[in-house]
């Protein structure tokens, strides 16, 4: 029974319940003492210990229920076989004397043993259901009965098709509800692995190719991957045991000792928390782009440090305050859209965008501040204004593009990302999730 309850537990997992291991537990030692004898006893222990909000709840029940629902399979009167009174022969197979037979218990029986036996709640992808019903058919004997099938094929005699006509009825039978058996597992295991390689796929897909569809999927990715970044980078600091000795605090420690230097205190560096001024493109040639920027810079202000953002296409405008007011729909669409902005969503023109921001927020640049610029430096052939550019470079600590496109495709047309490099600390391509993700990373790691 033990292993039973633990594929059950996989099956929450697999249905996106987190479960630890001292939770796994828990309900092992809750399912030991109220036993096995009352259906709902046992699910209110299980899930007192493995469901934890309302969401998982719900999970919980919907799982419990198709998991533990009762062994229906071989039940179908208008499919099972006619048992045979009388067999001139009996067969060899134990299977083929179940099938012949009708033995529903008996079958149900043997399918439940072939499906531990092989573990059928590893299959993960729709592509091994094939592969797991043959296993169990295999598990269950299915080499004797056809063995038996070709047996009575050469056999002469009507009993003798009279009974191979039953026995390839009742391999099909067999067939179909083992079928069925696996497509229920499949069901109830294959949801975390799926889950997986979509989310996956869409980290490395580009974000110009994204359907609308996975949008709401895309956001839950940037929401786990910043707070992933959050418990990273903001976790507490050892209190360090080395380094240079601070001998005004380690007297005013130690006082208690009568001067005797028992609690020696060191000189630690102060870790600054990151100044980020985040200057954003929201022009329609990087739409897509800059709504999963945006995206991350509003996660990031709220769970890792406070960003100064602005956005631009025609001009610029600071969006900081539309961060800290609004939730994450309201936002996205506020400031791809420039609602209440007073931002102008025409021709994109850099060179506007820089001296706007002289005019607005170079004061706010200093030798603690890194600078993320989000755009694809394609300005209509106006002027790029790189002397601006250029004062940011010095006043700031480092300037960082972001660029959807590839480096082949920097200065071609009406790009000026060649002229844009030499005030850049990094220039770099970032057309998917993980491209951000490695780059954020990097910003929190060597702040």
């Amino acid at each position: 029974m033990q292993q039973v309850l633990q594929d059950f537990i996989k099956a929450l997992r697999s249905s996106g319940v987190r479960i630890s291991v001292a939770e796994n537990m828990d309900a092992m030692h809750a399912a030991a003492l109220v036993g096995y004898g009352s259906r709902r006893a046992l699910k209110d222990a299980l899930a007192s210990s493995l469901a934890k909000s309302q969401p998982e709840k719900e999970i919980f029940s919907t799982t419990f229920e198709r998991y533990f629902q009762p062994d229906r399979a071989f039940e179908s009167e208008s499919d099972t076989p006619t048992p045979m009174a009388e067999a001139p022969e009996a067969p060899d197979a134990p299977l083929t004397q179940m099938l012949l037979a009708g033995d529903q218990a008996g079958l149900s029986l043997a399918m439940r043993q072939a499906a531990q036996q092989i573990d059928v709640s590893a299959i993960w992808f729709f592509t091994q259901k094939s592969l797991y019903v043959q296993r169990m058919m295999n598990a269950m004997g299915a080499q004797g009965l056809d063995g038996d099938i070709r047996g009575l094929g050469d056999t002469p005699g009507e009993a003798a098709q009279q009974r191979l006509g039953a026995l390839r009825d009742a391999r099909a039978f067999l067939y179909e509800n083992v079928r069925d058996f696996v497509e229920q597992q499949y069901s109830l295991f294959s949801g975390l692995a799926t889950e997986d390689m979509m989310e996956r796929y869409l980290r490395n897909l580009r974000l110009s190719n994204l359907e609308q569809q996975d949008f709401h999927r895309m956001q839950n990715i940037i929401e786990k991957m910043v707070k992933r970044l959050n418990d990273l980078h903001s976790r507490r600091k050892r209190k360090a045991d080395r380094g240079c000795l601070d001998l005004k605090k380690t007297l005013r420690k130690n006082m208690a000792y009568q001067g005797i230097l028992f609690e020696p205190q060191w000189k630690r560096k102060k870790v600054d928390r990151p100044d980020i001024v985040a200057i954003c493109d929201v022009s329609r040639s990087v739409e897509a782009y800059a709504r999963f920027m945006l995206l991350f810079l509003y996660s990031l202000s709220e769970a890792v440090v406070r960003i100064r953002s602005y956005i631009f296409c025609s001009n610029l405008a600071e969006a900081s305050h539309v961060f800290e007011e609004c939730g994450v729909e309201e936002t996205l669409v506020r400031l791809q859209k420039g609602i209440g902005l007073g931002i102008m969503l025409g021709r994109t023109d850099y060179g506007q965008a820089w001296r706007d921001f002289r005019d607005k927020g170079l004061d706010g640049v200093t030798k603690k501040t890194t600078v993320i610029v989000l755009g694809d430096a394609r300005n209509n052939y106006g002027d790029p204004e790189t002397g601006i550019l250029k004062t940011i470079h010095r006043r700031a600590k480092r300037v960082i593009w972001l660029t959807p496109e590839p480096p082949s495709f920097w200065g071609t047309g009406d790009s000026e990302m060649k002229r844009y490099l030499p005030y850049c600390y990094m220039v770099k391509e970032c057309s998917t999730v993980r491209h951000l993700q490695r780059v954020v990373d990097f910003l929190l790691t060597n702040r």
